[in-house]
């Protein structure tokens, strides 16, 4: 039980209770907004950054966020060009990303970049750098809902009503994605690029299931976020097991409870 007093597992429980509040936070909004997969597309671009950081010498989480961000605004474009097939826009950048990463791993070989800390996620090796990084991202998350967060419930829930009512839609889902993209970039060296898109979705399902109204279900997934990642990481801690595999599967774990819980009710109904 030392390990709970260590400076790096005091760092790792920091950068969790920050991503703990936004990672779920945004992913209410694309869980809403049926843009689920946009997690998995912009992890992987973020991928590709993290590469490139490695071989030029750039901040691996900088560059992750650059590539992120440049992607979360074609999936914009090629939103628009696709109006129809809107879920092409991912494919088409998931798919460029994959291939990017690929590319650069290989020229990358002679370097020994360690990127299996950014697949698979490496909590413990937070730094004071990526704390600063983490905190600055929260709070910009953070302010930006703060403030128009009634602006983002119109959109979420009637996109064309809120074009008509004068919102700047375009505006916003740019801003949307552009809030992912920084979200993402921030927790793949918390969880992994490959698990990183649980954290948006898993509490997301977890409050459509308890919470009656869009209120409950910011604060359910809120609680619900944090608790995964503290919890997830006291016991990844305490019996020596891979911290973003086990976060993970305390949220599914959670998500199985709520989902027999509410089965149960309906039986005794």
């Amino acid at each position: 039980m030392e390990i709970l007093t260590s400076e790096f597992f005091q760092k790792a429980l920091l950068g969790g209770l920050f991503i703990g509040i936004t990672a779920p936070l945004v992913g209410l909004f694309l869980v809403l907004r049926r843009l689920s997969m946009i997690g998995d597309t912009l992890s992987h671009v973020a991928i590709a950054g993290v590469a490139l950081g490695f071989l030029t010498g750039v901040y691996p989480l900088v560059a992750g966020i650059v590539f992120s961000i440049a992607a979360s605004f074609a999936i914009e474009k090629l939103r628009k060009a696709y109006k129809t097939y809107a879920e092409l826009s991912l494919a088409i950048i998931m798919s460029g990303g994959i291939a990017l990463a690929s590319i650069l791993f290989t020229l990358g070989k002679s370097y020994s970049m360690n990127v299996n800390s950014y697949l698979f996620g490496s909590i413990y090796t937070l730094n004071s750098t990526d704390l600063w990084i983490i905190g600055g991202v929260t709070g910009a998350v953070l302010i930006v809902i703060g403030t128009q967060v009634k602006e983002l419930f119109l959109l979420t829930f009637d996109e064309e009503a809120a074009a008509v009512s004068g919102l700047p839609v375009r505006f916003y889902n740019v801003m949307i994605s552009v809030l992912t993209a920084l979200i993402i970039s921030v927790s793949i060296k918390i969880v992994g690029a490959l698990l990183v898109s649980a954290l948006l979705t898993i509490p997301a399902a977890c409050s459509l299931i308890i919470a009656r109204s869009f209120k409950q279900s910011v604060i359910a997934v809120v609680v619900i976020g944090e608790f995964a990642l503290l919890f997830g990481l006291i016991i990844a801690g305490v019996w020596n097991l891979a911290p973003g595999g086990t976060i993970v599967l305390l949220l599914i774990f959670i998500l199985l409870l709520l989902l027999a819980s509410r089965r149960g009710l309906r039986l005794f109904n």
